[in-house]
């Protein structure tokens, strides 16, 4: 299987569980990546023969800007998006950081992970 990624997409959004964060907003990092199968793209040079990574961006974009509580929840509305738009995507992988996450303490970022395969979502 053939994959396609986008790293480091990054966001200003205002998801969280505290009443606040959904106030002033943070930054948010999101990786995406895509098991397809590449054969039709690679012998025929044609863009709808692929999944197209401006599609993703767009709807990794679109459910950045609807604030929802969870992590787990952003990742799981972009994986079902991708799934529903491109027919072709077998795997979806989705990683998503929140930035000096509220935990009282020094902290980089809090991050998940969450992976679906087309037959079971």
């Amino acid at each position: 299987m053939d994959k396609i990624a986008l790293e480091g997409m990054e966001f200003f959004a205002y998801h969280g569980f505290y009443e606040e964060e959904q106030k002033i907003g943070n930054k948010y990092g999101v990786d995406l990546e895509v098991e397809t199968d590449f054969g039709a793209a690679a012998q025929g040079d044609t863009l709808n023969d692929t999944v197209n990574y401006e599609s993703l961006y767009k709807i990794t974009k679109e459910v950045m800007e609807e604030p929802v509580k969870l992590l787990e929840h952003i990742a799981g509305k972009i994986i079902a998006k991708v799934l529903d738009t491109h027919a072709s995507a077998q795997t979806v992988q989705v990683v998503v950081r929140k930035y000096n996450p509220p935990i009282g303490g020094v902290c980089y970022a809090s991050k998940i992970t969450m992976e679906r395969k087309r037959d079971a979502v």
